[in-house]
């Protein structure tokens, strides 16, 4: 959380999530990532808690940079996944897996661990083995649930809001949605 506070990319205000929930808390791991020493020192840390596997695979965008790392530290080689037109999480760009290959599953955020699940489920479908998965911070406190062991550099207990229930909507608090997947 030093690093994160030193580089800016600790945030308080009124924020929408990439799940559609609220919070006063936001870490902005692009601000942090943004120092090529510091994204290396993360993703080494993340690799010697989540140990080896063929690949590395992460959901675009944020997990692009950190999954990189990862792979790099590891030894093996890093994919990324994309929403399709219709919202769908695929492999696109001409990457592959094959049934039997081993994964880990790397995000920069887990909140809900939605985007993380479906990655997981996108290369289960393949056949291929997913190990665990890992993120630099767990906003869940430990809570989400996706189906293989998971690691974080940092878990947290950060208080999230139904957008319906928010307290700072209802206080007239502008909402701002610093994240790289727009919601509706």
């Amino acid at each position: 959380m030093d690093r994160f506070r030193e580089t800016g990319a600790y945030l308080r205000g009124h924020f929408r999530l990439t799940s559609g929930l609220h919070s006063e808390e936001y870490l902005q791991c692009a601000l942090v990532l943004q120092h090529p020493s510091i994204a290396e020192q993360f993703g080494r840390e993340l690799a010697a808690k989540s140990g080896k596997a063929d690949l590395v695979a992460s959901p675009a965008v944020g997990g692009l940079i950190i999954g990189h790392e990862v792979a790099r530290a590891i030894g093996a080689r890093f994919i990324f996944t994309e929403r399709d037109a219709a919202g769908k999480m695929t492999l696109r760009r001409g990457f592959s897996v094959k049934p039997g290959e081993t994964a880990i599953v790397i995000e920069d955020v887990v909140t809900t661990g939605g985007s993380t699940r479906e990655v997981i489920e996108l290369l289960q479908a393949a056949g291929v083995r997913v190990l665990g998965a890992g993120s630099i911070i767990d906003r869940s406190g430990g809570k989400a649930e996706l189906g293989v062991p998971r690691v974080a550099l940092e878990t947290l207990n950060v208080v999230a809001f139904q957008p319906d229930d928010c307290p700072l909507c209802k206080r007239g608090i502008p909402v701002e949605k610093p994240g790289s997947r727009p919601t509706a």
